[in-house]
């Protein structure tokens, strides 16, 4: 009988002491908590922080983009890098050929005494010059004629003709810089389109520059403005 009261007793004991331990476990826990989260930086700040980041780059992107917008090029049409002169003669299909100035002139010295196309008695007859004082190796280069000779003797590519002629024509260059000369096509606001430019030869005729005179148009009629003939006396 003692036996089973020491034993009842025994179990009673240590029922106590885990309600004790759960219950001061239970009150721990709360605090436990309260310190983490105090110590832990909240979670809503980094990613405010990263979106609000987010934000001022886009503003930026936007205000860069608003004060340098996309600007169009200017395109310049070229003639091609290596003219060609067309055969007077023509082959027994009837068919004509194109060789390059260098194809006769690579194997002929250059005749810098020739002034007018009057002293041309051998090739390029009929050939029309009307180009000021200049002759034929001011602008064509003696050594190499597949390109262009500028003033201080450098070579050009025919590509880069208008190099040449600004040299001279330095006015018109600068209406062609400013779009009023070489009949400009596209946009005025480059932010909006390209523009695109003839190139001087395409307009001009390198060895008869003057561009023929042409007679200007009447404008045309406008129904609302048409005035009816009617008599001073009436």
């Amino acid at each position: 009988m003692t036996r089973l009261a020491n034993i009842l007793f025994a179990a009673i004991i240590a029922v106590v002491v885990s309600v004790t331990v759960v219950s001061l476990a239970k009150i721990r826990q709360p605090e436990r908590l309260q310190s983490k989260r105090a110590e832990s930086p909240p979670l809503r700040e980094p990613l405010q922080s990263v979106s609000t980041q987010a934000a001022t780059t886009e503003q930026a992107t936007s205000k860069q983009t608003t004060s340098n917008p996309t600007t169009f090029p200017i395109i310049v049409r070229q003639p091609l890098e290596t003219p060609t002169i067309n055969l007077a003669g023509v082959d027994p299909q009837g068919r004509s050929g194109q060789v390059a100035c260098s194809t006769c002139h690579s194997v002929r010295p250059a005749n810098m005494a020739t002034k007018t196309t009057r002293e041309l008695n051998e090739f390029h007859q009929g050939l029309q010059f009307n180009h000021g004082q200049l002759s034929c190796y001011a602008c064509h280069q003696p050594n190499g004629s597949d390109s262009l000779r500028l003033a201080d003797g450098s070579a050009v590519g025919y590509q880069d003709v208008m190099r040449l002629c600004s040299q001279c024509h330095s006015p018109q260059a600068t209406s062609f810089a400013h779009g009023a000369h070489g009949g400009m096509n596209g946009f005025w606001d480059r932010t909006r389109g390209p523009q695109t430019k003839n190139n001087c030869v395409d307009c001009h005729d390198p060895h008869v520059p003057a561009y023929p005179k042409m007679v200007v148009g009447f404008k045309p009629r406008d129904r609302f403005l048409d005035v009816k003939e009617e008599s001073h006396d009436q």
